[in-house]
């Protein structure tokens, strides 16, 4: 089996894992079961276009601060985006349908992960702004 990329993928293998998956796939196929275009995920990460084509061709790699806020928005573990072991897609042949109930909790859970990636990437830009104050003696 194989993806669109040309990714091949064994029957009953793991999805996405780390022996037939890059980065770039991983990240490419949960951006996509999350709905969003390149474009969009740039818009919500607040980065070009450019850069999410570069990471999902394996070009280059995303910092530590949108690493961290990628897998919030699409739902998986930093692990997983990294090495494909963790909490990330499951293959065609599980997905189970949710119910109605638990699906609103999981759209809940993924919108405070994602307010959590924001806040902490907010965090990070008040302490360096805070650095820089102190650095400079004010």
């Amino acid at each position: 089996m194989s993806d669109d990329n040309g990714a091949t993928f064994e029957e009953g293998g793991a999805w996405f894992d780390a022996e037939t998956t890059t980065f770039g796939d991983r990240m490419t196929g949960a951006r996509e079961a999350a709905g969003l275009s390149q474009a969009a995920l740039a818009k919500r990460l607040g980065v070009r276009v450019k850069s999410i084509r570069s990471w999902e061709n394996d070009q280059s790699e995303p910092r530590a601060n949108k690493l961290q806020m990628l897998a919030g928005m699409l739902g998986v573990s930093i692990m997983w985006l990294l090495s494909g072991e963790g909490d990330g897609l499951d293959s065609p042949e599980t997905v189970e349908p949710v119910p109605e109930d638990m699906s609103a909790i999981l759209s809940d859970l993924r919108r405070l992960k994602v307010s959590q990636a924001r806040g902490a990437e907010e965090l990070g830009r008040l302490e360096k702004r805070l650095r820089l104050a102190l650095s400079q003696g004010r």
